[in-house]
């Protein structure tokens, strides 16, 4: 999936970062032209729905939990009933309540650790595009070590080996490590093509510094790239979380889907037909990832028109 670039040119022809922004704000009164746009596609809209929908069930968790997901005094293997709607685990843990905490914990390593590995892609990626020279052939040197050494590997020796495992906050900064070089080429390439447009060009004579052009000229016209990167970002972190909870890598007291994984396979839930323990963290980050690629199948549509839905 490609991220086209909007247009940084003003509407009028003029140069300048912030001639499209107050275009944009004039056309529409009220609902603003790119949620318009972002809702009107059906894919996009369901992923929005959906995600609003885990949004909710994070933010609701100690209303909608029906039990202390960290309580264990409850039968162990109790199958699915009116009490216990998803059963109990084999050590007594309420599975539904663990299902619904679980929410929490892996939207906020995706949405942090995502968040971190864009800023850091992001600023990789301008020093090294707009600087060029040596500052250039540095940075893109580290990135592409980063990105020939294997990320799993890598994740695994870091967190594993950490003195105290670190807890979740150790293992959200080692995704955000390990996540952010293929951003940072894939910003650097689009700079190299605005760099040298008329309006940074006349940013330069008109004497702004580096770090102006660079947030307030160039940064505002990927917009698109950068949210695309972001999204990416945080599905592959929650990803990343629930591989390393699942090989048991990381704080096990942790509530996340991944934990619940983890704990579901070292019981035998299989074998014992537990298959509620299995499919429910399972499904569940199916849909939340699902969620997340359909809204940037709507976000590509913002910046390219072709792709836009009648």
């Amino acid at each position: 999936m490609t991220a086209a670039v909007l247009d940084p040119r003003p509407a009028d022809g003029r140069a300048g970062s912030h001639g499209p922004d107050r275009a944009g704000r004039t056309r529409r009164r009220g609902v603003p032209q790119w949620l318009t746009i972002l809702w009107r596609n059906r894919k996009a809209r369901f992923g929005l729905v959906l995600l609003a929908l885990f949004l909710v069930v994070a933010v609701l968790a100690p209303v909608l939990a029906p039990y202390d997901p960290h309580d264990r005094s409850f039968a162990g293997g109790l199958p699915p009933s009116a009490e216990h709607w998803l059963g109990t685990t084999g050590k007594g843990y309420d599975v539904a309540s663990q299902a619904i905490f679980g929410a929490r914990t892996s939207l906020m390593v995706g949405l942090v650790a995502g968040v971190l590995a864009t800023v850091i892609a992001l600023l990789v990626g301008l020093m090294a595009g707009y600087l060029g020279g040596i500052v250039d052939e540095l940075l893109m040197f580290l990135t592409n070590v980063a990105l020939v050494v294997p990320a799993l590997p890598l994740m695994v020796t870091l967190v594993a080996y950490v003195p105290g495992g670190g807890g979740v906050w150790m293992v959200v900064l080692v995704i955000s490590l390990t996540g952010w070089a293929a951003g940072a080429r894939l910003k650097r390439a689009q700079i190299l093509t605005l760099r040298n447009r008329e309006y940074i060009q006349a940013a330069r004579l008109a004497g702004d510094g580096t770090l102006r052009i660079l947030f307030r000229e160039i940064a505002p016209n990927m917009t698109s790239l950068i949210v695309v990167g972001f999204i990416g970002s945080v599905g592959g972190a929650i990803g990343a979380e629930a591989g390393l909870a699942f090989l048991g890598i990381g704080d096990p007291d942790t509530i996340s889907w991944g934990t619940m994984l983890y704990w579901a396979n070292s019981d035998g839930a299989l074998l014992t037909g537990a298959f509620a323990r299995l499919v429910v963290p399972g499904l569940a980050l199916a849909l939340l990832t699902t969620a997340l690629t359909f809204v940037n199948f709507g976000v590509d549509a913002l910046s390219n028109p072709h792709l836009r839905e009648a």
